[in-house]
């Protein structure tokens, strides 16, 4: 549903504000987590907004939910930069990510207060841990590569600067962007809290100009895909003839749409010998971590009963 079909919740319900929310495997997995998870009986409902849409449509979004007496909460995505921006007057509560960042990816309500938290920086780290072998960066030198320059990519940049010890950098960040704002307010967030990591910034309208800095990379480094392109909108950043490094790993932070920056990858993956991860892991951590704070419930990061919660959701994938 959009913004005009809001309407006041006649049981407890969990929203997720997107793009195209009825494409998104939640829709299939959330029920079953809720069984599992013994939620009881709370549906989950799709809130579409367009692409940096008007400041308007979410403040009704965040009003709807701040006011609803069934309206729990929610997640964020696509976005969360510009909600934030909208809307920030109307929250009661940041947590020290979102307040940072300037973005939610989650809502909630504790005591009548409206929360917003920003959880990237904890579900990216999750989801890079979880494939990233142990002292890549030392043992390679490799550098990381982030396409994109929004929510997600300050996200992962925030916990490399604050989570990890110097050993556990990569050798340095580039960072490219098909706009400049983006770039800028990256840049400003780095300035307070960058340890020392060096990093690039390159404005690349084009897709031929990310293929010259992915080309330069040095083996194995690791190559991003966080523009959105492949699901949000159609396309890749790259063209097929951009060089992946060799030995390299290549993440998708999408794991549905016409994934073109995935196809790009594996045609080259036996020739350069590289790790390829889709966004799955990240979709898990990212819900489950939302989930947790929506309902004020435990949900582990890592062992049997995160296995489980991966398995159900597989099922329904």
């Amino acid at each position: 549903m959009t913004v005009h079909d809001l309407q006041p919740a006649a049981r407890p319900t969990f929203y997720f504000i997107g793009v195209t929310t009825a494409k998104s495997s939640i829709m299939r997995v959330f029920p079953r987590w809720a069984e599992h998870l013994g939620l009881g009986d709370v549906p989950i409902a799709g809130i579409d907004c367009r692409h940096h849409d008007e400041p308007g449509v979410y403040r009704r979004v965040v009003e709807f939910l701040k006011q609803d007496e069934h309206s729990l909460g929610g997640l964020v995505t696509t976005h969360k930069i510009d909600l934030l921006r909208a809307s920030r007057d109307m929250f009661d509560e940041l947590d020290e990510y979102a307040d940072l960042l300037g973005e939610v990816s989650s809502i909630s309500k504790r005591e009548g207060k409206l929360c917003g938290h920003a959880k990237d920086p904890i579900t990216s780290g999750l989801s890079m841990e979880a494939f990233l072998p142990a002292d890549h960066w030392r043992r390679t030198g490799g550098e990381l590569c982030l396409l994109g320059a929004g929510g997600s990519s300050l996200a992962l940049t925030m916990y490399i600067m604050k989570q990890k010890p110097q050993a556990e950098w990569p050798a340095r960040i580039v960072v490219t962007n098909r706009s400049t704002p983006r770039l800028e307010e990256m840049k400003q967030i780095h300035a307070r809290i960058n340890p020392g990591i060096g990093v690039e910034y390159h404005h690349c309208p084009k897709p031929e100009q990310n293929d010259a800095v992915v080309n330069r990379l040095v083996p194995g480094s690791m190559v991003v895909n966080a523009t959105g392109l492949g699901k949000d909108a159609p396309g890749s950043p790259l063209t097929d003839a951009a060089g992946f490094p060799e030995n390299g790993l290549v993440w998708e932070f999408n794991y549905r749409g016409d994934l073109v920056f995935l196809d790009q990858a594996r045609a080259q993956q036996q020739e350069r010998r590289l790790t390829i991860e889709d966004g799955w892991v990240y979709f898990i951590h990212g819900w489950t971590r939302v989930i947790a704070e929506v309902f004020d419930i435990d949900i582990p990061t890592a062992g049997p009963q995160f296995d489980r919660l991966s398995e159900i959701a597989a099922g329904a994938r």
